[in-house]
């Protein structure tokens, strides 16, 4: 049990897993918005949503589930046209929000739940997520130090952790950012325009993403 995963294993992965959270994306270009436009707590709730849409994809992984997305043509298109279609919908929120001058500290404090459940909708809808968690996962695993199945949850629990950190430090950085703003009403239409940009330009990146 000790000896499931070696040293050598566990750190070539950690550091391939700072390596992803820290790269780029689509997830923590979404905690960084929402933390700028919405505070570090929306950002921190968000981050906890897109980590248990993490479990999801790892159990996926487990079961085998994230296979059907890569084989299947059909099942990849109609969940990525849900992700898009969410995206879009954030897209228009985040955009009359801003018409509106929506205060940037009205959301987490009202909607705590709805902010969660946006981490694990964005996460859960992405089917290149499921297919990267299929190929990146079993990688480390070894069958002959112990139960594969063990080894996958150990390694998907690890990167949860990794991704909660960094997207976490994301979210505290950006919600600064938003706190420096908040005076300014201007600033504040300007951020949510932003973030719906943001929301648009990653729909537009999903819908044309191929298996």
């Amino acid at each position: 049990m000790i000896h499931i995963i070696t040293i050598e294993t566990l750190t070539i992965f950690l550091l391939a897993s700072v390596a992803l959270a820290i790269a780029p994306g689509p997830d923590n270009i979404f905690v960084l918005t929402q933390s700028a436009v919405h505070g570090r707590a929306a950002g921190l709730l968000v981050t906890l949503g897109l980590c248990t849409g993490l479990l999801v994809h790892t159990a996926a992984v487990i079961l085998g589930v994230a296979a059907i997305f890569k084989t299947s043509v059909f099942a990849f298109n109609v969940l990525k046209i849900l992700g898009a279609s969410y995206l879009l919908y954030l897209a228009w929120q985040a955009f009359r929000a801003g018409l509106s001058n929506v205060s940037l500290h009205d959301g987490p404090r009202a909607g705590a739940r709805v902010l969660y459940m946006r981490g694990i909708v964005m996460n859960v809808t992405n089917p290149k997520v499921a297919i990267f968690f299929m190929a990146f996962l079993p990688q480390f695993a070894n069958p002959e130090t112990g139960s594969l199945t063990l080894q996958l949850i150990l390694f998907g629990v690890i990167f949860i952790l990794v991704t909660l950190l960094v997207f976490g430090t994301i979210a505290w950085t950006a919600g600064m950012l938003g706190e420096w703003l908040k005076g300014s009403k201007q600033a504040q239409i300007v951020l949510h325009r932003v973030a719906g940009a943001v929301f648009a330009a990653l729909a537009i990146r999903l819908i044309f993403v191929e298996q």
